[in-house]
This record gives structure tokens, sequence and C-alpha cells, in this order.
């Protein structure tokens, strides 16, 4: 498995070793010991799956502390654009962006701390988008920041009349808005 660091501190691409041959193919998607050398230390206790259309953008979601997530995003069908905007205030790249693609083909894998928000644009006809978490699902704490704010100006790769939108997810407020109470080394 490599580890790939992004611009963004403590945002991480793992990318499997896959073997392939004409049966198919087989790889890791997580081992614990792989994890634990490369000091990626988690507990995942809760794995989530989640299937959309062409056009939907999902977030960008986060769960305050001391509910927070850490995510490892992975793309079971299609192809996806998944985002994670850094919301740890005193952080280097606060309210800096970096989106991955992330695909069956490519079987990358993304993995996004606590202190981040997180959301996808399905960018294939439809994405099967399996993803792990260190805590469990808490309504109360959940909050999220608006997809298109001009602060954050994320490109999605999808044209603006064909983004599909929960309600929940239109509604959401803008960066400066949003509730968050990530610091930054924490």
């Amino acid at each position: 498995m490599k580890v790939i660091k992004t611009n963004i501190p403590d945002l991480l691409i793992i990318e499997p070793r896959v073997f392939e041959d004409d049966r198919g193919y087989f790889f890791e998607s997580y081992n614990l010991k792989t994890f634990i050398s490369g000091k990626i230390e988690f507990n995942f206790i809760q794995d989530n799956q989640s299937k959309s259309q062409f056009g939907v953008i999902r977030g960008l979601h986060y769960q305050l502390e001391p509910f927070a997530q850490t995510k490892l995003i992975r793309v079971l069908e299609g192809e996806i654009l998944d985002v994670a905007v850094d919301i740890r205030k005193n952080s280097p790249t606060f309210g800096k962006w970096q989106g991955v693609r992330l695909s069956a083909t490519n079987k990358k894998q993304l993995l996004i701390p606590k202190g981040f928000a997180h959301g996808f644009s399905v960018l294939s006809t439809s994405a099967v988008i399996f993803y792990k978490c260190d805590y469990y699902y808490k309504p109360e704490a959940e909050r999220g920041i608006i997809f298109n704010d001009p602060a954050l100006n994320i490109d999605w790769k999808i044209e603006l009349n064909k983004i599909v939108l929960s309600e929940k997810d239109k509604n959401l407020p803008d960066f400066r808005e949003a509730e968050n109470n990530f610091l930054f080394g924490n």
C-alpha cells in the first residue's frame, strides 16, 4: 500500500497494490498492520455505503467534536470527485480544499481526518461509495457547509445546471457562518 501526502497536512491518498490477471484482480483495501506501520492509527468502528447518480453532490458534511469522524473513502462502482476542506482553526491550510478523483478503476482511497468537511460529486452515470468511520453517526453533532461557497471556490467538475442536491444540503450555511470547534494540532 502506498501512502501519498497531499498539500494539506494529515489528508492522505491511499493507493493499494493491485494484483490483476485474466481472472480479475485482488487488493487489500485495509490492513491494520500496514496502517500502523505507516503511522496511520484509527480505530474504524462503522462502515457506510451509498449510491448516487450522475450530478449528485453530497456535502460538505462533518460532525462536531467530541463526535468528529475520520473517514476512509473508496469507490466500488463509478467515479467521484472526493473533496475535503480543512476547517481546523490555526491550520496553515485553513479554508483550503483538496479534490481527488476516486474510482472503481483507480482503486485509490482518501483518508480524511477529523477537522475536515467532506463531500463528493458523482462524475459517472452512478457511483457506489464505501467508507469507514472511526466514530458513530450522531445526527445532533452533524454540521455542514454549502457546496458552492464562493470563499472556498470548489470546482466540482459538474455543470451548474446538472447538479443534484438534497434539501438539507441546499440549506447549509457558508464557510464563515458554519459552526466549527476544530483546532489544528489537537
